[in-house]
């Protein structure tokens, strides 16, 4: 018998022997009911089944078993891909879900061939058939499933952001006030400016998961573009690195044309955490030099230090959320992030219709550019959030003033010739 047709012929005992396994699988299996553990199994099969009768190419086999295949999605969700949804719901581990194609797989053989007996050269047809089609619901499972996972937990993200920030600004204005307390003496004028700096720090911490949640749950990264000169903003961001690192010298040099249509919030933000990069992540007594230039429609802001280069394999790394590279030579200052500043500064430049590239030496330093068109295309500019994004917040988040993550290299930017500023 065939195996499509041994299949059709036996699909209650295969789901039998299904539920079974799914019910001792894990945790999550023990306390399902029957129907829950049968899932899109049996639709799951069908569509093997309606795979196995239909003829393929000697192209289409090749792309099959090399997993080429992908599912039509004019057609919808695959009873695969709805299965590895539902078990990543039902708190499934994913070994746990993969175990289960592998207990199908035996089932179905087994059961076929105590019923077949030998195997002719047909049967070996499908049976190579078969396993490519359990591959393939499998990889469609894996998909869907490590997705709303990955979905789930940047959701988490953004809700601890969110509710962090209420009992974190309490605390700010009640430290606040108790240092505006005339009668406040020592220690405790000390100790209320320690808790001061640190629930400063924290709300930062949080904007920064928002802003990571608001990237990836959204349409990417909210901008409100409106004119502004970046020469003036990028002296405001200066002026904050120059407050929290006093002995920090930042070189400010610019030229051309600085004005554009930009969100002048966001890009505050993006010069806080290129320069809280480096200023983390330089040479100790090095400077910081920060280029602005413009040209006919596009403005260019480097930032550059020196100090031990990015190794080379660790680069393509540097924009990852969460990331930190590993400190060699130069020593990396204590941060207070949590390794989302440069992932939130690419986001930004992003939806700015920008690119921001970094190059890294020995002899040249570590330098971050930037390039921005002056205004952004009809339709471009992003939608505040999708509805999900909304309900975690709709305010506008907050500053962050410092960013530390990877510590990089690169040639030094050209000097300009107008504008020399050091800070």
């Amino acid at each position: 018998m065939r195996l499509a047709d041994f299949i059709s012929q036996h699909l209650e005992p295969i789901l039998v022997e299904w539920v079974a396994f799914a019910q001792e699988c894990g945790p999550a299996g023990r306390v399902m009911d029957r129907v829950q553990l049968r899932d899109h199994a049996e639709a799951m099969l069908r569509d093997i089944v309606a795979d196995l009768r239909t003829s393929q190419s000697p192209a289409e086999e090749i792309a099959k078993s090399k997993g080429e295949t992908v599912p039509d999605a004019s057609v919808g969700d695959t009873a695969a891909e709805v299965h590895g949804a539902g078990r990543a719901e039902s708190g499934f581990t994913m070994r746990e879900m993969v175990a289960e194609y592998r207990a199908l797989r035996a089932s179905v053989l087994r059961f076929w061939t105590a019923e077949t007996g030998t195997l002719t050269g047909a049967d070996i047809e499908d049976l190579m058939r078969f396993n490519e089609a359990i591959d393939q619901a499998l990889s469609e499972s894996v998909s869907r499933f490590a997705e709303d996972l990955d979905r789930s937990r940047e959701m988490f993200v953004a809700i601890l952001g969110h509710d962090l920030r209420q009992p974190l600004n309490t605390i700010l204005m009640a430290s606040q006030f108790l240092l505006e307390t005339p009668s406040l003496a020592e220690p405790q004028t000390t100790m209320a400016a320690r808790i001061v700096r640190s629930a400063e720090r924290m709300n930062a911490m949080a904007d920064d998961l928002l802003d990571f949640a608001q990237g990836r749950l959204g349409a990417g990264m909210p901008i409100l573009r409106q004119p502004m000169d970046l020469a003036q903003e990028t002296g405001h961001a200066i002026d904050e690195i120059r407050v929290a690192h006093p002995l920090q010298t930042v070189i400010l040099e610019s030229n051309g044309d600085l004005h554009g249509e930009w969100d002048g919030a966001r890009l505050r933000q993006l010069l806080s955490n290129l320069l809280g990069n480096a200023t983390q992540y330089g040479a100790r007594n090095g400077e910081i030099h920060v280029t602005l230039s413009g040209s006919e429609d596009r403005v260019t802001l480097a930032v550059h230090n020196t100090g031990t280069p990015i190794p080379s394999a660790q680069v393509h790394q540097l924009f990852d959320p969460f990331k930190r590279l590993a400190s060699s030579g130069t020593e990396r200052r204590k941060g207070t992030g949590v390794g989302l500043g440069l992932y939130i500064a690419e986001q930004i430049v992003h939806a700015h219709e920008g690119t921001i590239v970094v190059t890294s030496t020995q002899s040249d330093g570590t330098v971050f550019t930037v390039s921005l068109p002056r205004t952004g295309s009809v339709g471009a500019e992003r939608a505040l959030a999708t509805p999900e994004t909304q309900r975690i917040d709709q305010s506008t988040p907050m500053h962050t003033q410092e960013a530390g993550r990877p510590r990089p290299v690169h040639r030094r930017p050209t000097p300009p010739t107008n504008v020399a500023e050091v800070c």
